[in-house]
Order: structure tokens, then sequence, then C-alpha cells
């Protein structure tokens, strides 16, 4: 009896210690996207999908277009397979975006009209439309269920004209939103890049990165409840750094949780989380799958 007693004490500091830890960065959050594209060694679309994880997969990047060319880098990954693996996420109930920018290409909108031209190309060779001569890189059954917009270099302009056009493909769906827009933004309030575009109040959801940006480092909870006062329409999510071999800026998950998550996950517009990338995902296990 008296080990027993002698061990009472350890078990109680051990069941306070349980009590006390954060619960997993994932655990409550309402969405869980990945950004998937950027290494060939991530695996494939359909295995980030079939991990039961991830709520909505981006497709990275489609990172030339504006000039009268459009083309699309995922790091070698075969067009065909991705094709199919966006079919079997959507059967999963998955929400496939393509996000278009990226931190690399050569992009911009010059013009009104380059705009409409980007956007007739978005809608015939990715979402739900056709056209003869638009090739459709993933198959012409395969559509991605809407675009983020991921603009990282160059102007501006005209990007609220390329919003607005995609919104307006949204009238060939009955009852339903079939093309989703969402924006990354950089974490400083506002992201100038993008200002114009999110003002046409078109976009569902914002996924603010919490990277790359001193500012954020600095005062990351600050920087991230700016964007959810700024658009209480629009999911607004918080994007992290998977591993701290991207970026200084990646957060412990204790740290995410109680200098975050415990405060904003209650604000009605909490969106959830937007991860970048796969491959560091994986490597790391930062969500936690398996």
């Amino acid at each position: 009896m008296g080990l027993v007693h002698a061990l009472l004490p350890f078990a109680a500091a051990a069941a306070l210690l349980l009590l006390a830890a954060p619960p997993p960065a994932t655990a409550d959050d309402p969405g869980l996207a990945v950004y998937w594209g950027r290494h060939k060694e991530e695996g494939s679309l359909r295995e980030a999908c079939d991990t039961g994880r991830y709520t909505t997969v981006i497709i990275t990047f489609y990172n030339a277009f504006g000039h009268g060319r459009y083309s699309l880098d995922i790091s070698g990954h075969p067009l065909a397979a991705v094709g199919a693996d966006i079919k079997h996420c959507q059967s999963r109930g998955i929400t496939v975006l393509l996000s278009i920018g990226g931190q690399g290409g050569a992009y911009s909108l010059p013009t009104n009209a380059s705009a409409a031209d980007v956007a007739d190309n978005l809608w015939n060779a990715y979402l739900g439309g056709h056209s003869a001569g638009v090739a459709r890189p993933f198959g012409d059954d395969a559509a991605v269920d809407g675009i983020d917009f991921f603009i990282d270099q160059g102007g501006a302009d005209h990007y609220d004209d390329l919003a607005r056009r995609l919104d307006g493909y949204n009238k060939y769906y009955r009852g339903r939103v079939g093309v989703l827009l969402t924006a990354t933004t950089r974490c400083s309030y506002p992201d100038h890049r993008l200002e114009k575009a999110l003002a046409t109040g078109v976009f569902a959801r914002i996924h603010v990165r919490m990277f790359g940006d001193e500012q954020c480092t600095m005062s990351p909870r600050y920087s991230w409840e700016k964007w959810a006062a700024a658009f209480p329409g629009s999911k607004v999510y918080i994007g992290l750094v998977a591993s701290p071999e991207q970026d200084s800026a990646w957060m412990f998950q204790k740290d995410l949780y109680y200098e975050m998550l415990q405060f904003v996950r209650s604000l009605p517009n909490y969106g959830g989380l937007a991860i970048y990338d796969r491959y560091f995902d994986k490597k790391a296990n930062y969500t936690g799958e398996g």
C-alpha cells in the first residue's frame, strides 16, 4: 500500500499534464486545405486525398498567363493521372482548386482584355467549359471546383476584372456555386496586389499566409485578425508552413494553439488551416495524418 500511495501524486501530475495539453491543431478546425504540386516527391493527388486529413486540395500553379500564353507547372506530375485523381478526390467530398500565379513563372494582366482571355482559358481548360481548340490538360471530364488567386509578383491591375468574369460563370450552375473563388494573400493587411480583387466581394475564402513576412512573425494573431475583421463575409484561413525547413515563421503546434487557435476558433468567419505544402506536411507530419 505504501508504494501505491507514493505513486498517487505522480499519477495525478501526469493526468494534469494530459488535461493541460492543447488539442491537435486540426482537431476542431472546420477546414484543412493543403497546397499540392510543388514537389514530385510529395506523392499523387489521390494519395493526399486518401489520407482523410484534407477538406481542400489546391493544385499549384497555373503560372504563365496574361500575354496570350498559358501554362501549368505541377513539378512533373503526370497530367492524365491528375485528372483521374481530381475526380477521385471530389468523390470523397474534397474540394479541388487550381491556384493561379505563385512565386515564379511569368504572369500579369496588362489589360481588361487580357483578364477576359485568361478567364476564358481557365473556364474552358480547367473548369466547366469546353471550346474547340482549347486543350483540357486534366482531361475532358475532369474539372476543378474553383480558382485560388496566389498573386505574388507583378502589378495589381485587372485581377478584379478576372474575378468578376470567373464569378460570372456561376450563372451556368443552378442552385450552387460551380466556380469557387479563393485568395491566398500575404499576411500584412492589405495585400496591395489583391486589394482591388478582394473588394469585388466574390471571394468565398481567404488564405492568409502567416509566413514570409516579418510583421507576422512579430504579431501573428493581430495580423490575421485584421483580415478576419475586414472580410466578415469570407471564411478566413490561417496559412502555415509545415516545416521549419521552409521558413523561420514555422509555428510549433503548441505555440499555434496558445498564440492563435484558442482565440480565433470562436470567430464566425474562421475557416481553418491552409498548409503549404503537401511535400513538407508529409515529411514533417505536421497535420498528424495516419
